[in-house]
């Protein structure tokens, strides 16, 4: 690993997802293999580079002294979603193709909504990932 590939900003804010997964190689192959994703540390947290943003996957625990109260976990009813990861891309069909080649499960085909092209997908605990392309309105 090197300064360029940590999620630190110079200046400013960066902004990354922190996932609660259930195994953290798992999600790491799945962001890896799946979503082409770039393995930035293995774990404590696993650190993933997902084009110009970072994904944080980690295991489950109690409150810690900054999070008093809190206990994180992955998702427990696949029909519920709080968030989800949106993955823009220039051409839906291709990364699509591309995706589901490598084993990843779409709720549907791309269906064209509002300005956009959108389809969802899962990761392997369950969180909910938007992929999405730009149309003209």
């Amino acid at each position: 690993m090197t300064d360029a590939d940590v999620p630190a900003p110079a200046e400013g804010l960066l902004v990354t997802m922190f996932l609660t997964v259930a195994n953290v190689p798992r999600s790491v192959a799945f962001y890896r293999d799946v979503l082409g994703g770039k393995v930035v540390r293995e774990r404590d947290p696993a650190v993933i580079r997902l084009g110009n943003a970072w994904v944080l996957l980690n295991p489950g625990g109690g409150p810690t002294p900054d999070k008093p109260g809190m206990t994180l976990a992955p998702p427990n009813d696949p029909s519920r979603a709080t968030s989800f990861l949106n993955l823009r891309v220039a051409d839906i069909e291709a990364t699509h193709r591309q995706f589901s080649a490598r084993g990843a499960e779409f709720l549907t085909p791309p269906i064209p909504k509002r300005g956009e092209v959108r389809c969802y997908l899962r990761d392997p605990d369950g969180y909910l990932i938007e992929l999405g392309q730009a149309t003209a309105a």
